[in-house]
């Protein structure tokens, strides 16, 4: 728990984002489910669900952040007079990262290169093999295969897409980041609609390396009306690079070991998201994969897709709520009876194989 960081403020992201996606021929928000019989088992006054089970044609947020800086990419080319000569966007990925990057180049005309670390199920390369991606299969932890990827790019001359931050590529990690600030502007547009006036108490967010979370906080923490609300990361147990950190209070790595929440399985926060996580983040919670795994048929019984990685969001809110220490934790955040929480559910079961075939 963390008392002092609703006080903290950051510069807003880009206004251009929202607009972009909207031009898309695919893009629609995707939805914000209010889902009653939570609110009453946690004790809150309402609970909506982000579903990012369809997103772009995919099965997670990612393709936000990848079609954002694919983009920007290659009108920062085409305004420098640079050749049209295919590119290849190279990136490192647990699954859906690397998916959007190569469904994006292919949309584009180009060419990907996607690393992919020990651990991830044959039918997510199999996906990305399909979007038309060169895949490379690293025999160790993500980190590893984010300085593979890093390494080749810079051999091949090509472009590094990645959204944890690396010195010289710091500004394509930027342009992921706005690119997920779309998820946050139909956050607000859709609670609106469903007659919710104020900021949400408390938005939960699950977390690899923290870019996401570095949106949602430049979101709620660059805004000056009303009360900010209390942000929540939620990690595996086996890859809580992040509560580490905050532990510790500077960015440290930390040993990753299997899980099934294969989008977070990841040892060491971005460069660029830590200052924000450091400064911007309530509270952080490590949850186990059995917790994950009941979140998501939780969810799935209230007719949410959810895998577990989108799960954990639940799964991190149950950990805070519940247990000995919890009307506390309750109070530090602000949550009671009449409290609005939003849950980012970031992938749908169809983007995690060890989900649908091994449910561990």
């Amino acid at each position: 728990m963390r008392p002092d960081a609703g006080g903290w403020h950051c510069a807003p992201a880009s206004a251009e984002t929202r607009a972009f996606h909207a031009e898309l021929p695919d893009y629609a928000p995707t939805p914000l489910t209010e889902l009653p019989a939570l609110a009453v088992e946690l004790g809150v006054g309402r609970v909506f669900v982000k579903d990012e089970s369809c997103r772009l044609g995919l099965p997670a947020f990612k393709a936000l952040g990848a079609s954002w800086a694919i983009h920007r990419v290659l009108a920062e080319r085409a305004a420098d007079g640079i050749q049209p000569d295919p590119v290849t966007f190279v990136a490192a990925t647990d699954g859906n990262h690397g998916r959007a990057v190569a469904r994006m180049a292919r949309r584009h005309g180009q060419h990907a290169h996607v690393f992919v670390p020990q651990g991830v199920h044959p039918r997510a390369v199999a996906a990305i093999v399909d979007e038309g991606a060169k895949v490379t299969e690293v025999p160790a932890p993500y980190d590893e295969a984010v300085r593979r990827a890093a390494e080749a790019a810079a051999a091949a001359d090509a472009v590094l897409v990645q959204d944890t931050a690396l010195p010289g590529h710091e500004r394509i990690t930027e342009w992921i980041v706005e690119g997920y600030s779309t998820l946050c502007a139909e956050i607000d547009e859709q609670l609106a609609a469903q007659g919710v006036t104020e900021e949400p108490a408390l938005v939960c967010v699950p977390v690899g390396v923290g870019s996401l979370a570095q949106a949602v906080i430049t979101h709620y923490r660059s805004r000056g009306f009303g009360p900010a609300p209390a942000l929540l990361a939620v990690e595996p147990e086996a890859a809580a690079c992040v509560l580490a950190s905050l532990t510790r209070g500077e960015a440290v790595g930390v040993t990753t070991g299997e899980t099934a929440m294969a989008g977070l399985n990841c040892g060491t926060p971005s460069s660029l998201a830590w200052p924000y996580l450091h400064g911007g983040l309530d509270a952080a919670v490590a949850v186990p994969d059995s917790a994950a795994a009941r979140a998501a048929a939780r969810l799935a019984a209230l007719g949410v897709s959810s895998g577990p990685c989108g799960a954990a969001a639940l799964a991190g809110l149950r950990l805070v709520l519940t247990g000995a220490g919890a009307d506390a934790r309750r109070t530090a955040l602000g949550l009671d009876t009449t409290s609005v929480v939003v849950l980012l559910s970031t992938e749908g079961t169809a983007a995690n194989p060890h989900h649908l075939v091994e449910d561990r």
